[in-house]
């Protein structure tokens, strides 16, 4: 039962594109939403992201049926937002090296086409009809139509608008109030206070203090990336193109630097070269040794863009979590507080799903998929 004294339903802390879907979604549901964050709209890892939308690289498992569910969902939202959100289905291609890396790559896409995904094996020979720019020499890859890509600051920003959610920017959350049991009742901001019987934490990198806040624990560490933005081109990279072993590096839990080449093009012209990941914290000094591997490696791709020029690069933190699944669900101490954080590089992918998923259980209904991976009690026994 809905509070007569609240402010509004729920009360989402995050305006990146997770929070964005919660609110969405909820907002559907026929929920009054009121959206609050410290900084601008996808002013955190949204912002920074380059808007994967993929299947490609996730093994069989939880991660990949919820990103299964947020492809669809994603395809939905593209009829009903404006095209501005610059939804692509351009689709995914995975290469590799050498005849040794393909094998390896071709049992991983032969599982994957088992769990759902569409799948197309490109022998090396064929490779240039994809992608006409790509170095000789390859071991072959496989095409995946159903990756994609949204603009992600702009996506944030339309589903946001599309739900009529209250957005209160430039309000930092101070604390989390709670009733006599310990219940969520809303939250404190630098503004004042706001009331809620459900309180969502989309709060990205910051999740783990929201957390705490509230009472409650959940892991979160920010793992560091950066991107390489070029001049505007004609579109020499027709699909997202990545070397096989991006997706050893998405399931590593290694703290030191890794990087592999993930280039893709966009409808303004600029092509986006990642990808890196390390563990320092919050730490956004540029690092001149990441930027020259991103460099090395797109090239050794893509020769063509060995003499192209890098205008701009930007750093985000991905919300990581140890298992590397995000934390989906009602917190197992704090009655009324859901999360919905920790998606690691995958949160403008799984966003759609992640909101759908909330929505359901704000108010009672059934799952769209098996949630239990997704539980934030599973990290509860490490506290």
């Amino acid at each position: 039962m809905l509070m007569s004294n609240s402010s509004s339903d729920v009360i989402v802390v995050g305006a990146g594109v997770v929070g964005a879907a919660c609110a969405y979604y909820a907002a559907r549901t026929g929920l009054s939403v009121t959206v609050v964050d410290r900084g601008p709209v996808a002013g955190g890892t949204t912002g920074a992201g380059e808007g994967n939308l993929l299947v490609s690289d996730k093994e069989p498992g939880p991660e990949l049926e919820l990103a299964l569910l947020s492809t669809r969902l994603w395809h939905e939202l593209a009829r009903e937002l404006p095209a501005g959100i610059e939804y692509e289905a351009k689709g995914g291609l995975v290469v590799a090296s050498d005849a040794h890396a393909m094998a390896a790559l071709r049992k991983f896409a032969a599982a994957q086409a088992e769990a759902g995904v569409t799948t197309e094996e490109i022998p090396a020979d064929r490779l240039h009809e994809a992608e006409p720019h790509l170095a000789p020499g390859l071991g072959g890859g496989f095409r995946y139509p159903q990756d994609a890509q949204v603009q992600p600051a702009l996506a944030a920003a339309h589903l946001l608008r599309a739900s009529g959610a209250r957005v209160r920017t430039g309000e930092e959350v101070a604390a989390v109030l709670t009733g006599a049991n310990g219940e969520v009742r809303g939250v404190r901001t630098t503004a004042g206070e706001l009331h809620a019987p459900f309180v969502v934490n989309a709060a990205g990198t910051w999740g783990g203090e929201v957390a705490r806040l509230a009472g409650g624990r959940l892991p979160v560490l920010p793992r560091r990336g950066f991107v390489l933005v070029t001049e505007p081109l004609p579109r020499v990279v027709r699909h997202k193109v990545y070397a096989a072993d991006y997706v050893a590096d998405v399931a590593s839990g290694s703290a030191a630097l890794q990087t592999s080449a993930v280039v893709e093009g966009t409808p303004a012209g600029p092509v986006l070269i990642g990808a890196s990941r390390e563990r320092v914290g919050f730490d956004r000094t540029l690092s001149v040794e990441v930027l020259r591997r991103l460099a090395a490696q797109a090239t050794a791709l893509f020769p063509v863009l060995a003499g192209v020029r890098a205008m701009r690069t930007y750093a985000g933190f991905r919300p990581y979590l140890p298992d590397h699944l995000p934390a989906i669900g009602p917190d197992p101490r704090v009655p009324g507080l859901l999360h919905a954080c920790g998606h690691e590089g995958a949160g403008i992918g799984l966003a759609p799903a992640t909101g759908l998923a909330v929505a359901r259980q704000l108010t009672g209904g059934e799952p769209p998929l098996d949630l239990g991976p997704f539980h934030p009690g599973r990290f509860a026994a490490a506290a």
